[in-house]
């Protein structure tokens, strides 16, 4: 469900802005980051419970 959310977000912002996305356990840390890149969108920064993403 996370991912549907920053993809929701991510639709809404113009190509190259930048989303911070903040979450809370294992499953998001390992299926947000291959989520955005298969969409094409670079991970700018992962940290525990973060991800900077620049929208492609």
């Amino acid at each position: 469900m996370t991912f549907v959310r920053v993809r929701l977000m991510l639709d809404k912002m113009p190509s190259g802005d930048c989303l911070e996305v903040l979450f809370n356990g294992e499953e998001p840390a390992r299926n947000l980051p291959r989520s955005a890149i298969e969409l094409g969108h670079t991970i700018l920064h992962q940290d525990n419970g973060s991800m900077l993403l620049r929208k492609a």
